[in-house]
């Protein structure tokens, strides 16, 4: 059993006609299609991607 925080990320807005580094931000999380869900090491650095591109996830409990 790992000890380490994750978190669960879902694409729920489409990138169509988002900032370029919002795009690539997405990319960077793993997330491709819309619906798609990725578990994800909870650190700064993740949090902040997601923090970026609140408003295109979700956090998924």
């Amino acid at each position: 059993m790992s000890d380490k925080k994750t978190i669960k990320v879902k694409l729920v807005r489409s990138v169509i006609g988002t900032r370029d580094s919002h795009r690539a931000t997405v990319r960077g999380l793993g997330l491709r299609k819309l619906g798609s869900v990725r578990e994800l090491e909870d650190t700064p650095a993740v949090r902040g991607m997601v923090r970026k591109v609140s408003y295109l996830v979700e956090i998924c409990a």
